[in-house]
C-alpha cells in the first residue's frame, strides 16, 4: 500500500482550529509563554504528529485543544464551535462524545479492572450493558488484552496499561483522538500494532489524529508532521497552513 493510500480520502470540514493561541505560565515574577499565538487547522480525516523537544509546548498545546485547559489568550474551536465561553461542565461533555485522550501516564482509575476502565466512558453515554460489554470485549481483543480484561492496573505492566488507555479512548468512537507518546511504554511490535490500530480508525473512519511523540516509527503513519519549538509551530511537507506569529 503506498503511503498516499493509507490515509482517509473522505476529508470534509476543519475538526480543530486554534487562533491566535497563547499560554503563560507565572512562575514567580516571570511570565513562561509555553505556547505563542498559534495558528492550527486541522481537517477531518487528518493525522496530525508533533514533534519537539522536551519543554516545547507539545504537552500545553494537546492540554488547550482537548479544553482540558484554558489558554491564556486565543481561542480553540473543536468541530466549528468556539470553546472559551462553554462552562466546565459542557467542556466535559463536549470530550466525552467528541474527543479521545491517551495520556503518557495512563490516567486509569486504579480501583477498577482493565474491562472496567475501558467501559467507563460507555457508562456516561448511558449505552445499553450489552453494547457495552461488546465494545469492551472488542477493543481488549484489538491492542492484544483479551486475557486480561479482569486484572487491574496494579496487575499490568506498563505497555499493558497503556494498551488499556488506548482501548478506553477509542471505544466510544471520538471524532477526534488526541494522544500523549502513546507508544512511549510499549515494545515495538506492540507499538506498532497500536499504531496500525489507529491508522485503520483514521483510514476507515476518518477520525482527526493528533498524536505528540518522541518516536521516529511513530511519524511513518503520520499525514502531516508538525515541529514545535519554544511554543511555535511549523509544519513541514503540508497542504494545510500551521503557522504563529511573534
Amino acid at each position: 500500500m503506498s503511503n498516499e493510500s493509507r490515509f482517509c480520502h473522505q476529508r470534509g470540514g476543519t475538526t480543530l482550529e486554534t487562533q491566535s493561541l497563547s499560554k503563560i505560565y507565572k512562575v514567580g515574577a516571570e511570565d513562561i509563554h509555553a505556547l505563542c499565538s498559534v495558528d492550527f487547522v486541522a481537517k477531518q480525516g487528518d493525522f496530525v504528529v508533533v514533534n519537539g523537544p522536551s519543554g516545547s509546548g507539545k504537552t500545553t498545546f494537546l492540554n488547550l485543544l482537548s479544553v482540558i485547559d484554558r489558554p491564556t489568550e486565543g481561542e480553540v474551536f473543536v468541530e466549528g464551535e468556539p470553546t472559551s465561553d462553554k462552562s466546565e461542565k459542557q467542556l466535559s461533555v463536549l470530550r466525552r462524545s467528541t474527543i479521545g485522550l491517551v495520556f503518557q501516564t495512563f490516567n486509569l482509575v486504579p480501583v477498577l479492572s482493565a474491562a472496567e476502565n475501558v467501559e467507563y466512558p460507555l457508562l456516561l453515554q448511558q449505552l445499553p450493558k450489552d453494547e457495552r460489554r461488546a465494545r469492551v470485549a472488542a477493543m481488549l481483543e484489538e491492542v492484544g488484552l483479551e486475557e486480561m480484561g479482569k486484572r487491574r492496573p496494579n496487575e499490568l505492566s506498563g505497555g499493558q496499561r497503556q494498551r488499556v488507555a488506548v482501548a478506553r479512548a477509542l471505544v466510544s468512537g471520538p471524532r477526534i483522538v488526541l494522544a500523549d507518546e502513546p507508544t512511549a511504554n510499549l515494545d515495538s511490535e506492540t507499538g506498532g500494532r497500536v499504531m496500525e490500530l489507529l491508522r485503520r480508525l483514521n483510514e476507515e473512519h476518518c477520525v482527526t489524529f493528533l498524536v505528540v511523540t518522541h518516536d521516529p516509527a511513530v511519524s511513518a503513519y503520520a499525514q502531516r508532521q508538525i515541529k514545535i519549538l519554544d511554543g511555535r509551530l511549523s509544519e513541514e511537507a503540508s497542504g494545510v497552513a500551521v503557522g504563529s506569529t511573534s
